[in-house]
């Protein structure tokens, strides 16, 4: 079975540098600006040409670091003696046939020293002689903490007297636990200890390192006045320069680190989904700000409106002309003709009350409860701008949902024309029996007498069947029509309830819901990426 490939260092630092820009302004300024100063430096390292291992060798005053550089050297290059400090600057010495001039620019390395060599086992080494961190001089320890984090490996040099120095191990070797397998702690000056006092000092710095976290930093022993454990320091960096790994090893400790801050960050809860409930009581609580049971109510009213108008008795029908239409009223459910081509779709709906206005921020507020259930602060404050950014803007959105919206008025009334018909065939006999009736008074009263023929059906005049009939039924059609136009009218008005919703939810789709769902997409992506650099 084939072992899974780990990911390379400029995998690594691309889904870092993809997670730095995912969490910008959302996770700590300290740990995105950290992360994206390791991306920074790792990259220019990587993309320096040759394949130079950098090592530095640090230590405090009087550890006998500068010594222990020249033997491992084979030099005189660092001056040493009892003046301190000794390391005013950082020192590099090189093998090969030219200096790597472009590295030493970038560690800001002055001082520099070739050692000509062909087949050298220390061929494309670098080894720097760091100013003691300990120093009095402020310079000299910037000097340090800089080189530190630049370097590709660290020989820290230690002294029986101080090897468990607070300022060592609280100021470098703890936070620099994770670069433990990158980093070799050398007790100098052995030859001034017994064989049992060495093995006590040995012993107990390997614990210290231990409950540091730093179990696989080797510990040396070594003495750069008699030349013991020299060899194999001088074998261990031979060994390193071989292989030419390290500064990708030192890095992706960095990044390894640097991830794991930045997932700290990012949270481990699961990213709230934006579910239907949360949403569908949104888009209820903005319908109703958004007036739309008015407007229900408005389809309600204007369906009997019209459909009175439409199949009522003529003779009183007339007078729901003389009423407003309820929907025009309200400016909604106007057809394109109803509107002249430089009109906006608003309407004249009453504004939202305080209450609905109330009921609006609650249910917003829930849902964006709902989106920030789990998530790290930063990105919770995140999605609670985005959220109420269009706050503003979203009446008016709203109050264009609903004008545009179809209230599909114009359509399921065809019978209204047929009622309409017979209404007027109706209203038509009732007027020609009446003038019938009339006719031999106004012959009378003109003193013209004239006998009309006098027509039947079954038993009863013609003229007078014509105005009853008319009567009595333009009245009962019109009843019997209020009864279909009322149930058209509770349809219409669940109809464009629907309609309205949807309008409405198409608003919350667009206005409120996405940058919250963008938000969330974000934090996904940038969990992801740390994790990949991970």
């Amino acid at each position: 079975m084939a072992r899974d490939r780990k990911p390379s260092i400029a995998m690594r630092l691309k889904s870092l540098d993809e997670a730095i820009d995912l969490a910008r302004g959302r996770a700590s300024d300290e740990v995105v600006e950290a992360a994206d100063s390791i991306v920074d430096r790792a990259g220019h390292r990587l993309s320096i040409a040759g394949e130079h291992t950098v090592v530095a060798l640090a230590g405090a005053t009087g550890s006998g670091k500068s010594s222990t550089f020249n033997a491992i050297s084979g030099t005189q290059l660092a001056r040493t003696g009892v003046t301190r400090p000794t390391t005013s600057e950082a020192m590099s010495v090189s093998w090969g046939t030219e200096q790597p001039v472009e590295l030493l620019d970038w560690l800001d390395v002055q001082r520099r020293h070739l050692v000509a060599s062909g087949e050298s086992a220390f061929h494309d080494l670098v080894l720097l002689d760091l100013p003691d961190h300990d120093s009095t001089e402020v310079g000299h320890r910037l000097t340090v903490d800089r080189l530190v984090e630049l370097v590709d490996m660290l020989v820290w040099v230690v002294d029986p007297q101080k090897y468990a120095d607070g300022a060592l191990h609280d100021g470098y070797l703890k936070p620099l636990a994770d670069h433990a397998e990158v980093m070799v702690v050398v007790l100098n000056q052995v030859d001034r200890l017994d064989a049992t006092q060495r093995a006590d000092a040995l012993a107990d710095l390997r614990r210290l390192l231990d409950a540091e976290g730093l179990t696989r930093t080797k510990v040396m022993a070594l003495s750069a006045l008699t030349g013991e454990g020299v060899a194999e320091l001088r074998a261990l960096l031979e060994e390193v320069a071989k292989a030419k790994a390290m500064k990708t090893q030192r890095f992706t400790a960095d990044v390894l680190r640097h991830a794991g801050l930045l997932a700290a960050e990012l949270g481990t809860n699961p990213v709230p989904r934006l579910g239907g409930d949360v949403i569908d009581r949104l888009n209820e609580t903005m319908a109703e700000a958004a007036a739309v049971p008015v407007v229900t109510d408005g389809v309600l009213k204007a369906w009997r409106h019209r459909g009175t108008i439409a199949t009522g008795w003529p003779m009183v029908s007339w007078l729901k002309r003389l009423k407003p239409d309820p929907l025009r009223k309200l400016r909604v459910g106007l057809s394109p003709r109803e509107l002249s081509p430089t009109d906006v779709s608003r309407t004249s709906l009453p504004k939202a009350t305080s209450v609905q206005k109330a009921r609006l921020d609650a249910a917003l507020r829930g849902l964006l409860d709902a989106a920030t259930d789990g998530v790290p602060r930063g990105w919770a404050d995140q999605i609670r701008r985005v959220g109420r950014g269009n706050e503003k803007l979203l009446a008016d959105r709203l109050d264009q949902a609903v004008a545009a919206t179809d209230l599909r008025m114009d359509r399921g009334h065809g019978w209204w024309v047929l009622v309409t018909i017979l209404q007027w065939i109706l209203f038509l006999a009732l007027i020609v029996g009446a003038v019938w009736l009339a006719l031999p008074l106004v012959f009378a009263l003109l003193q013209m007498p004239i006998d009309l023929p006098v027509i039947a059906w079954q038993g009863w005049p013609v003229q007078t069947v014509l105005v009853a009939g008319g009567i009595a039924g333009g009245v009962v059609l019109a009843l019997l029509s209020r009864v279909f136009v009322e149930a058209g009218a509770q349809v219409k008005a669940r109809q464009a309830r629907k309609e309205l919703i949807d309008a409405i939810s198409e608003v919350t789709a667009v206005e409120v819901v996405p940058p919250i769902q963008a938000e969330l997409d974000r934090l996904t992506a940038a969990r992801e990426a740390a994790k990949r650099a991970g």
